[in-house]
């Protein structure tokens, strides 16, 4: 691989260099049989590493078993003979270690490794750029990026894997609150770096606030710390246990409230045998996607409105020592829940003040010396404060998904435009998706709409 700041024509240009990025390349390299160019442009290097593989500390773990994270749909195995190949845990034996939830950080590494084996195999080039795109124009001979350098790039192709992107802090007055007394959950460092006798507020009760809860107290941290969201709701664990085995392939014809109903009886059905409802879940989870789409456009909006945050934590579990790690803090009475929709943010000396509503729209404050914002990821492209994004969506390029979530696209993940119509050269893959498949986030998903995005470019 180089890193190269010339303008340069190329074959395939993947815009995002995170995990979807990176797959999305090693795919292409992998099935190449001439000397395509390939370019990645991605601001944050290195590669593979985007908001969910960046953390470089131990205590932040794969919310799957290692056995279970392979990037590729045809060697299910990939990730584990990597960290074996690695040696990264030799006090663990094969079949052990598949079942352990092994650190994130060695899952950039891994991504990296195997590009770097796939441009060692390929015919085709590959070039990173380290920069960022700031818009898109169509052309007869091919797709324009614009760079924030200033230089054009030209490509055949496009694999669109933007990532995510953080929601801003939903409250008046938070944007006034200053760097160190306001800290964003994906900032891993910054979350180490809170003092560690300081009281801290975390909005959002989902899987970010499960990072900074572990690395807080990874750092030290003594202080009390309060969780405050909407539905106050934590994260729930992976099960071990006899699997399920029920159909699940009824669900799809059924409305929503049918489907919730049954999924219920199923799971107490399994509880009668043994079996924990986490195995009830996993019986759908190669279904992701079909239950969605097979949703009417009205039970979608009721699924967004007062099913989501219930799916959340049942569907997207966290590894079991976090888990354990959360309900102790609980136990020794440092880890606080509050249910409330927060409203407003004041920073007063060396307190930061926050009022919230309660279910009953009653008022009450939390006095702290610093806010994590954990609310998770922005679903809406409008609101992601990305200039390509922005720049797509006014241009009529592309067009909001369905209920506004993410941008609009084909069943192949061909952009669609404004008008509805596929563009074929460009592909999205990834989180930007998810309001036409919803299950878009993990690897995967990932890894399959990468192989897709590959063998239909190469």
């Amino acid at each position: 691989m180089t890193i190269s700041d010339q303008p340069q024509a190329c074959d395939v240009a993947i815009i995002g260099g995170g995990a979807a990025g990176t797959l999305a390349a090693i795919g292409v390299l992998r099935a190449a049989t001439a000397a395509l160019r390939v370019v990645i442009v991605e601001p944050q290097l290195p590669l593979g590493r985007g908001v969910a593989y960046a953390t470089r500390h131990p205590e932040h773990l794969l919310n799957v078993p290692a056995g279970k994270m392979s990037g590729f749909p045809d060697r299910p195995d990939d990730f584990l003979d990597y960290l074996v190949e690695q040696r990264a845990f030799p006090q663990l034996q094969r079949d052990a270690l598949a079942r352990t939830f092994v650190p994130r950080l060695h899952y950039a590494g891994y991504l990296r490794r195997r590009l770097q084996q796939a441009v060692d195999a390929s015919p085709a080039q590959l070039d990173v750029r380290a920069g960022r795109v700031v818009a898109l124009e169509r052309h007869a001979d091919g797709v324009v990026l614009q760079l924030d350098s200033g230089q054009p790039l030209l490509a055949g192709r496009v694999a669109l894997c933007s990532g995510n992107a953080l929601r801003p802090l939903p409250a008046r007055g938070a944007g006034a609150v200053a760097a160190g007394k306001r800290v964003e959950a994906w900032d891993f460092d910054a979350v180490r770096g809170i003092p560690t006798n300081a009281d801290v507020a975390i909005v959002g009760s989902g899987l970010s606030m499960a990072d900074s809860v572990v690395s807080l107290a990874a750092a030290g941290h003594k202080g009390h710390v309060h969780v405050l969201s909407r539905h106050a709701l934590l994260p729930l664990p992976h099960a071990a246990g006899p699997a399920a085995d029920y159909d699940p392939q009824p669900l799809l014809a059924m409305p929503l409230r049918q489907r919730l109903r049954m999924l219920r009886r199923h799971a107490a059905e399994a509880a009668l045998r043994g079996i924990p409802w986490q195995n009830v879940m996993e019986r759908i989870r190669p279904l992701g996607q079909a239950l969605w789409q097979s949703l009417t456009p009205d039970d979608q909006r009721r699924f967004l409105r007062h099913v989501v945050r219930y799916w959340d934590v049942h569907r997207h579990r966290i590894a079991v020592p976090v888990h354990a790690q959360l309900m102790e803090l609980r136990r020794q009475g440092r880890l606080h829940l509050h249910r409330g929709r927060l409203e407003t943010v004041v920073a007063e000396g060396a307190c930061v003040h926050l009022v919230a509503l309660d279910p009953r729209r009653c008022p009450f404050q939390l006095d702290v010396q610093c806010v994590i914002n954990a609310t998770g990821v922005e679903m809406r492209a409008q609101a992601m404060r990305n200039p390509l994004l922005q720049q797509l969506l006014g241009s009529g390029i592309a067009r909001p998904g369905p209920h506004g979530i993410g941008v609009d696209s084909s069943a192949d993940g061909s952009l669609l435009d404004a008008e509805g119509v596929a563009d074929a050269r460009i592909r999205v893959v990834g989180s930007l998706r998810i309001g036409t498949l919803w299950e878009s986030l993990a690897i995967p998903e990932l890894r399959v709409q990468a192989d897709d995005v590959a063998h239909r470019f190469v």
